[in-house]
């Protein structure tokens, strides 16, 4: 571990940079736990907005609810220490979800 303070990503707005540099440890930790979910939840969201193409053919996967749209994705969800699978989907504005399982069977 070096002792020299890490040097930000040259694509970071330099107000954002003095931000997170006088925030406390505690708080960074909140900022990245935060930022870690929201690119999570942002890449599920533009994977969900992809449109399939009419020439692809959909197979419909052997384990997905008959009430779970071919189109859902598998997206894992962490609560209370413990991570679970669930088919998600989008109808319209909303996003919808269907749990499938835990992501660890043995727990």
């Amino acid at each position: 571990m070096s002792y020299e303070p890490p040097t930000p990503p040259t694509n970071l707005p330099t107000d954002l940079v003095n931000t997170l540099n006088e925030s406390t440890p505690e708080r960074l930790r909140d900022i990245a736990t935060y930022a870690e979910e929201l690119a999570e939840h942002k890449e599920r969201e533009a994977r969900l907005e992809e449109e399939t193409t009419e020439d692809e053919i959909e197979k419909r996967p052997d384990d997905l609810p008959d009430d779970v749209p071919t189109k859902a994705t598998i997206t894992i969800k962490e609560i209370n220490d413990n991570r679970y699978y669930y088919w998600q989907w989008r109808e319209g504005e909303k996003i919808k979800s269907k749990y499938k399982g835990p992501v660890n069977p043995d727990k």
